[in-house]
C-alpha cells in the first residue's frame, strides 16, 4: 500500500483526510459475502475493514505505530457518518458501526472534501503586513534616552542585561552623538529571526500559509527563553497563572512513583489511579489546548516531519514552535510531558487501566489537551496522538532553549549597535546582513533526487517490516509478497537470488542448482 506525504500547507487536516479516505476506497479488498440467507456482493464486514485500515495507520508515517484498534473503529464511525461508507442497505449518518461481521460498502458518490479557498486579498494583506514587518527591522530609530515600555510580562534585571533589552550605552569612539536601541527594535528582531529559523528547518519557500507573523510574539520567546529554572522549565512571576498545588503536588506523586516527596500520606489500593484521574480531570477540563488554536495549522504541518530519516528536522521545528507559547502553556506543557514520560518508563508503575499500558493511556487521555482544533476535525484524535507520542520520547531536547537562538539575536542586536552609518536625511539606518542561499538546482536533478529519495524510503520501509519481529512469519510474508508486486526493482535489490529469501524464511532456494553430471556405468552382460 502507497505511503505517501502530505505536502506543507494550509488544511493539512483536510489533506490527510482526503488522503486516508482515497487510499481506503482503493485498497480496500471487496468480496462476496452471505447473511440472512442472501448474497451481497462487493461489500466488506466491519472487522475486515477495522483490520485493513489499523493496518493502514499504524504503517503510515503521518499516524505511526501508536494508532489503536479503538482509534481505528472511531475513525470508521467518522467515516460513516461523513458517507464515505455505509451499510448494505445504503443507510449511514445515524447508524453505528462496531468490530464485527456487519456488512457494509462503498456509495457511488465521492468521499474527498473539498479545500476552502482563501481571498486573494486576504493573503495580499498577509504578504504586505509580514514585509512592512520584516522592513522595520532594517531601521533604526532616532528616539530620545526613554525607559522601554512594560508589555505585561516582567523581567529581571539579570535577564534584562543578559538579552541586551535595556538601553545600549554609545561607542563613544565610532558615534558622534548619543543613540540608543529600542525595546522596539529589540523585539522585531527576535521575531524576524525566529521566523527565518523556522521558515528554514521546515524547507518551505513561505510561512505565509501556516502562521500569520502577527501571531509571534517576541514577549512570549523573550520570557520563554531567560525565566527558566536550572531544568530548563519556565517560572512564572505571576503565579495565579500556574498550576494548583494540588495539581502540582499530584503530578509530583505520579512522576516519582514510588517514591515522593509531597505524598506521605498513607495509600490505599486504587490510590495512584485516583491520583491520576484528578490530573486528568484538570487538563480536560482547560478552555483551549495547551498548543492553542492559532498554532493548529503549524504543528499539524510538522507532524508531516515526523519521520525516522527526519526526526532531527521535526525536533528542531517542534523546538522553536513551543518557544511560540504563552509562558503559562508552555509550563504546563513542560510539566505535563515530564509527568508522562517518567510514567510510561516506570517499570514500577501500577497498572492504572484495566485494558490499557500506561504509555498508551497517557497519550489516550492527555492527546485532546495539547492539540486540537477550534472547530473539530475528523482526524483530530489521530494526529494529536501522533504528536503526543513523539513529544513524550522526545520532550527533553524539544522543551529545552536553545542557545543557538539567542546567540543568533545577540548577534543581529550587536550588528545594530555597531553597525550602523550615518543618513543626513532620517537619521540612523542599519541594514542587516545579506544572507547566501542555496544554489538552485535543475528540474531534472530535483526529479533524480525525488525518485532517490522516495525509493530510499520505500526500501526502509521493507527493512522495517523484514526486522518486525512482532510480525508473526505468515502477516510478515503476504505483507513482503505484496511489496514485491508493487515495487519489484526495489525488491530484486534487497533479495537478488532465491538463496537471500529463503535466508529470511527459512525455506528451501526456489531456483534448483543444477545437479552434477555423472556418467552412466555401462552393464555387463550376465552372459560370458
Amino acid at each position: 500500500m502507497e505511503n505517501r506525504d502530505v505536502p506543507p500547507g494550509p488544511y493539512r487536516a483536510t489533506k490527510l483526510w482526503n488522503e486516508i479516505t482515497t487510499s481506503f476506497r482503493v485498497g480496500m479488498p471487496l468480496r462476496k459475502h452471505r447473511q440472512h440467507f442472501k448474497k451481497y456482493g462487493n461489500c466488506f464486514t466491519a472487522g475486515e475493514a477495522v483490520d485493513w485500515l489499523y493496518d493502514l495507520l499504524r504503517t503510515n508515517s503521518n499516524f505511526g505505530p501508536e494508532v489503536t484498534r479503538q482509534q481505528t473503529i472511531q475513525l470508521l464511525r467518522k467515516f460513516l457518518k461523513n458517507h464515505v461508507i455505509e451499510d448494505i442497505k445504503g443507510k449511514w449518518g445515524t447508524e453505528n458501526l462496531d468490530d464485527n461481521s456487519q456488512l457494509f460498502r462503498f456509495p457511488t458518490s465521492s468521499p474527498l472534501k473539498t479545500l476552502p479557498r482563501r481571498h486573494p486579498e486576504l493573503r495580499k494583506n498577509n504578504i504586505e503586513n509580514f514585509s512592512k514587518d520584516k522592513d522595520s527591522i532594517f531601521k533604526l530609530r532616532n528616539l530620545s534616552r526613554r525607559t522601554p515600555k512594560k508589555h505585561g510580562l516582567h523581567f529581571s534585571q539579570e535577564n534584562s542585561e543578559k538579552m541586551n533589552c535595556e538601553i545600549i550605552e554609545e561607542d563613544q569612539e565610532n558615534l558622534a552623538e548619543n543613540r540608543e536601541i529600542s525595546q522596539k527594535d529589540v523585539e522585531e528582531v527576535w521575531r524576524y529571526v525566529i521566523l527565518i529559523y523556522l521558515q528554514t528547518v521546515l524547507g518551505v519557500s513561505s510561512l505565509e500559509e501556516v502562521i500569520n507573523p502577527k501571531q509571534v510574539i517576541p514577549q512570549y520567546i523573550m520570557y520563554n527563553m531567560t525565566n527558566t529554572s536550572k531544568h530548563g522549565v519556565v517560572i512564572l512571576q505571576d503565579k495565579s497563572d500556574d498550576l494548583p498545588h494540588w495539581v502540582l503536588s499530584a503530578m509530583k506523586c505520579l512522576a516519582n512513583w514510588p517514591r515522593s516527596n509531597d505524598m506521605n500520606n498513607p495509600t490505599y489500593i486504587g490510590f495512584e489511579r485516583d491520583v491520576f484521574r484528578t490530573i486528568a480531570d484538570y487538563f480536560l477540563d482547560l478552555p483551549e489546548p495547551l498548543l492553542t488554536f492559532e498554532y493548529y495549522e503549524l504543528f499539524v504541518n510538522i507532524l508531516g516531519l515526523l519521520q525516522p530519516h527526519l526526526e532531527r528536522v521535526a525536533i528542531d521545528a517542534l523546538q522553536l514552535c513551543c518557544l511560540l507559547l504563552p509562558p503559562p502553556n508552555r509550563r504546563k506543557l513542560q510539566l505535563l510531558m515530564r509527568m508522562i514520560s517518567r510514567m510510561s518508563q516506570n517499570v514500577d508503575m501500577p497498572q492504572l487501566h484495566d485494558a490499557m499500558g500506561t504509555r498508551s493511556l497517557m497519550i489516550h487521555t492527555f492527546s485532546r489537551s495539547v492539540l486540537r482544533c477550534a472547530e473539530e476535525v475528523d482526524l483530530d484524535e489521530l494526529l494529536a496522538a501522533r504528536l503526543v507520542s513523539f513529544l513524550m520520547d522526545h520532550q527533553q531536547e524539544i522543551l529545552q532553549v536553545p542557545s543557538y537562538l539567542l546567540a543568533a539575536v545577540e548577534k543581529h542586536l550587536d550588528y545594530l549597535r555597531k553597525g550602523h552609518i550615518k543618513n543626513p536625511g532620517d537619521g540612523v539606518i542599519a541594514p542587516l546582513p545579506t544572507y547566501s542561499y542555496c544554489k538552485q538546482i535543475s528540474a531534472q536533478e530535483f526529479d533524480e533526487q525525488k525518485v532517490s529519495t522516495s525509493q530510499a524510503a520505500i526500501a526502509e520501509l521493507l527493512e522495517n517490516i523484514i526486522k518486525n519481529k512482532s510480525l508473526p512469519l505468515k502477516e510478515k510474508r503476504r505483507k513482503i509478497k505484496q511489496f514485491q508486486k508493487e515495487y519489484p526493482l526495489i525488491y530484486q535489490k534487497r533479495f537478488p537470488t532465491s538463496e537471500s529469501e529463503a535466508a529470511l524464511f527459512g525455506d528451501k532456494p526456489t531456483i534448483k542448482q543444477p545437479m552434477l553430471f555423472l556418467r552412466k556405468p555401462k552393464f555387463r552382460s550376465l552372459r560370458y
